[in-house]
């Protein structure tokens, strides 16, 4: 839109189906987004409006709102979804509280999908060989490029806490500052944005995909979560003792009984489980535990001011907004149903069958298919939606012969 337009007010709008678009750019079939295919109006969130450093030419982004022409937030729209159950927990009293944890790999340009990413060339004229894990040092060569992104996130207002070297080649992970759900979700939408435009300009490619190199740990978005009084700012997981209330158990609880049936939520496509078949770095399971990364639901060593529930399932592939909201209505539907969690486990472990995830995109697709809970907190429009979008992109994987298929089985009898 142009300057004059937006500050004219002239409404932009979108017809509906863009929302439930496929990522190969199909879309499912009209009904799953009105007959009619008629318009959203995209409405700009006065907070969000970044000038863009990278541009060459003067421009700038707005974060929109979806809404209805009648006003209301889209039941296809995510951030709608989440600032849904925002309103849920401040019906309550209460205001959830997230940080993220975001995994991406900065990968030379490549030009060949047949051929596997490859680490950039530093300074030094060699490709990093996967030793550098939380380096001080490990990403000297990609100085110039950090040096920018350090700069727009500045630019656009993202405070960062750590950032450092994962334990993948060429692989790197940044701490936002806990807050505000929806700002969290916005800031962690910048921040994936702003680190493929900077990238750009470096010649360098940063994939978001969970599992990019084989042999390699995928890149996770874990979410860290608690929930304060809304007033007193108290973390309802603490009594006043310190000690861990009935809240933070049924919050756990609530992430148990959900996490099977919103697995196609945290893992949208298929890559997603090439990560989470590696059960350490990414456990696919429900277990919780205090301070032990196998579990799926890790409690973190902290001061009892900082309880919180850290999601280990989501990958970097993820849409923030919905993970977010996927994982607070969880924590929510234990709190409001006073569920009770398993008992946590410790050390090694072997996951117990009534704790397991589904481990592809199938199985999770039809595990949502069946979720009656998952049609009541989110609606049962968008469901319907995503799975079918989801099924397309599904299809369109299977319609296609891996290099493995024909390197392997080629010359079978």
């Amino acid at each position: 839109m142009t300057l004059e337009g937006f500050l004219e007010g002239r409404r932009l709008q979108m017809a509906r189906g863009v929302l439930l678009q496929c990522i190969m750019g199909g879309y499912p079939p009209m009904r799953f987004y009105g007959s009619d295919d008629g318009d959203l109006a995209l409405v700009a969130d006065p907070n969000h409006i970044h000038h863009l450093p990278w541009s060459e030419r003067p421009r700038a982004l707005a974060i929109c709102d979806a809404n209805e022409l009648s006003g209301q937030g889209s039941g296809l729209s995510t951030r709608s979804l989440l600032k849904t159950v925002i309103a849920r927990y401040a019906a309550r009293g209460l205001a959830p509280v997230v940080a993220t944890e975001l995994e991406f790999f900065v990968f030379a340009p490549n030009t060949d999908p047949m051929q596997p990413f490859e680490p950039p060339v530093g300074l030094d004229g060699r490709r990093e060989g996967g030793q550098s894990a939380f380096s001080i040092s490990s990403n000297n060569g990609l100085r110039p490029f950090f040096t920018q992104v350090y700069e727009c996130m500045a630019a656009f207002g993202l405070p960062r806490d750590t950032f450092m070297h994962e334990m993948g080649v060429s692989q790197f992970e940044i701490n936002l500052l806990h807050g505000d759900p929806l700002l969290m979700a916005d800031q962690t939408f910048l921040f994936k944005h702003l680190l493929k435009e900077v990238a750009l300009k470096h010649g360098l490619s940063v994939v978001c995909m969970a599992k990019p190199l084989a042999k390699t740990p995928g890149s996770s978005m874990h979410i860290h979560q608690s929930v304060v009084e809304l007033g007193s700012g108290r973390n309802v997981f603490n009594d006043e003792a310190g000690k861990p209330t009935a809240a933070f158990y049924q919050f756990i609880a609530g992430q148990q009984a959900c996490m099977a049936e919103f697995t196609a939520l945290f893992a949208p496509n298929v890559n997603s489980y090439q990560r989470l078949s590696h059960p350490y770095a990414s456990p696919n399971n429900a277990c919780w535990s205090e301070d032990n990364r196998a579990a799926g639901l890790r409690i973190p060593a902290s001061a009892p001011t900082a309880r919180r529930v850290e999601n280990r399932l989501p990958g970097a592939d993820a849409n923030p907004y919905l993970i977010i909201a996927a994982s607070l209505a969880a924590g929510l539907h234990g709190i409001e149903h006073r569920l009770q969690p398993t008992e946590a486990i410790q050390g090694e472990f072997e996951v117990p069958d009534h704790l397991l995830l589904p481990c592809t995109l199938p199985a999770a697709l039809e595990r949502l298919k069946r979720s009656e809970l998952a049609r009541a907190l989110f609606g049962k429009e968008f469901i319907e939606g995503y799975i079918a979008t989801k099924t397309m992109e599904l299809a369109s994987y299977l319609d296609e012969i891996s290099p493995w298929e024909r390197r392997v089985l080629a010359s079978q009898a």
